[in-house]
């Protein structure tokens, strides 16, 4: 009987196909977005334990100029961003997240100590943070992690400041663009990708992935509106190419995560995702951004990723902005932040949503601001300051000389077009307030120093787009 078996080949035929199948079915299933995830289920009390861990790394995405509305998980209709949703989808989304300015350089040196942008002073062209400013990466090393910092964007240069702390800061070499990929902004053309900052990543976890690390991405070819064949699903509008540009960003970080999942990272790194600013669409008679802070271009994403999934993942309601980013995340990572910033920690938010408890605290007053000003030398400054607070947003701004002020209440107006001053004088008088008072303030440091920006530097700069004058 056993020769009999033996002797026929169907049942060796059927077994081979059945393990060929299981073989193809894995390789689908990493390349599918979403399923490069083999992390462990996670709940409350895990995020509250990471604070022990000692192998927890920190990896912080920054993609330069993203909007939040424009994903899916913020409520876009098109399917720019699969892979940045089932990223808030297994961990916590900010739903109503602000940046302190629509001008990258102002915006990061917020994001960076915490502070609000008259706080920092880092609000014109030639400012550099100072020494004294305490910043995420120099805390961390100290804490004994790896500091790497990789950036594309010329704002954030370590000649601005922004290197202190990261052990390596460094712009990674270009690579050209891949033969099916457009460039939008011709003047940058040469100056390199995003896919190759992620491969000098790649090659850092690599070398130094055994030692605790944070790695710090400044993605940016959003900003560029770069995107290819295979992003190119929604139309050649101004419009259509940035939400192209999304998805080519989307399909970048993919890769990087599969890298980290294919390494065993995912399981032991904390990742945070989010912005500097967004991007205006001529909703108020201007395109692209470091002109005003209205909605459109100072409501960003932030996305929070453990080394867990949470099913089903939380989502924040009450305003939260950049300053809280670094605050929380130290938090999380059992690590004190520097005293007297304007930013605070939402982990007790995030551990009570995913407890299925309501959170104790509310949203708190947030602010953007922008020195409209902020690319002519010799200019008197000149602020535009917007307050949020629940559903409020004032505005306040220069036109002609004059002072403009608009209040806007999105419950009814979702793109905050109808100024509603007249109808909620409590509230316009409380914002006014609240501006008045960030107008007011001062660093703690006293007035940042400038440095002189040569012409080759200043060319470089305004290649991405930003007028500055002599």
């Amino acid at each position: 009987m056993g020769k009999k078996l033996l002797d026929r080949r169907w049942p060796w035929l059927v077994a081979a196909s059945v393990l060929l199948l299981v073989l193809l079915s894995t390789i689908v299933e990493v390349q599918l977005p979403g399923r490069w995830d083999r992390r462990p289920r996670g709940s409350a009390d895990e995020i509250a334990k990471l604070r022990s861990r000692s192998n927890l790394n920190v990896l912080f995405i920054l993609i330069d100029t993203l909007r939040a509305e424009r994903m899916g998980s913020y409520g876009y209709e098109r399917e720019t961003s699969p892979v940045l949703d089932s990223v808030a989808e297994s961990g916590v989304r900010f739903a109503r997240h602000l940046a302190q300015s629509s001008w990258t350089k102002a915006s990061m040196a917020s994001l960076w100590c915490g502070l609000y942008p008259g706080r920092t002073g880092i609000t014109r062209f030639d400012h550099v943070i100072p020494p004294e400013a305490r910043m995420p990466a120099e805390i961390l090393r100290e804490a004994g992690f790896q500091t790497v910092g990789l950036y594309r964007n010329g704002w954030v240069a370590p000649t601005f400041g922004f290197e202190q702390g990261f052990e390596v800061y460094q712009r990674p070499a270009g690579r050209p663009l891949p033969p099916n990929a457009r460039r939008e902004n011709p003047t940058l053309a040469g100056r390199g990708t995003d896919e190759g900052l992620v491969e000098a990543a790649v090659e850092f976890l690599r070398v130094g992935g055994h030692q605790r690390w944070f790695l710090y991405l400044h993605l940016m070819d959003l900003h560029e509106y770069i995107y290819d064949a295979e992003s190119a699903l929604f139309g050649s509008t101004y419009s259509d190419i940035y939400d192209n540009s999304i998805r080519w960003t989307d399909g970048t970080i993919e890769v990087l995560l599969q890298h980290l999942a294919a390494q065993g990272f995912l399981e032991n790194t904390l990742i945070a995702i989010t912005s500097d600013h967004g991007e205006a669409f001529l909703e108020r008679g201007f395109e692209g951004h470091a002109r005003q802070v209205f909605r459109e271009t100072t409501e960003i994403p932030f996305l929070l990723s453990f080394p867990f999934r949470l099913e089903p993942g939380v989502v924040v309601e009450a305003r939260t902005q950049n300053v809280d980013v670094w605050p929380t995340i130290l938090d999380i990572i059992g690590v004190e932040p520097p005293e007297g910033i304007d930013g605070v920690s939402r982990l007790r938010d995030i551990v009570a949503l995913a407890s299925g408890r309501s959170p104790d605290g509310a949203g708190r007053t947030a602010i953007a601001a922008l020195d409209q000003t902020w690319g002519k030398r010799d200019a008197e400054p000149q602020p535009t300051v917007a307050v949020a607070e629940d559903s409020f947003r004032y505005v306040r701004r220069r036109s002609a000389g004059e002072r403009v002020e608009h209040l806007f209440d999105s419950r009814n107006d979702p793109l905050e077009y109808r100024d509603r001053s007249e109808e909620e004088p409590e509230v316009l008088e409380r914002l006014r307030a609240a501006a008045d008072a960030y107008e007011e303030s001062r660093p703690p440091w006293g007035e940042a120093p400038t440095r002189e920006i040569d012409e080759l530097e200043l060319n470089l700069l305004r290649a991405l787009g930003y007028q500055i004058e002599e």
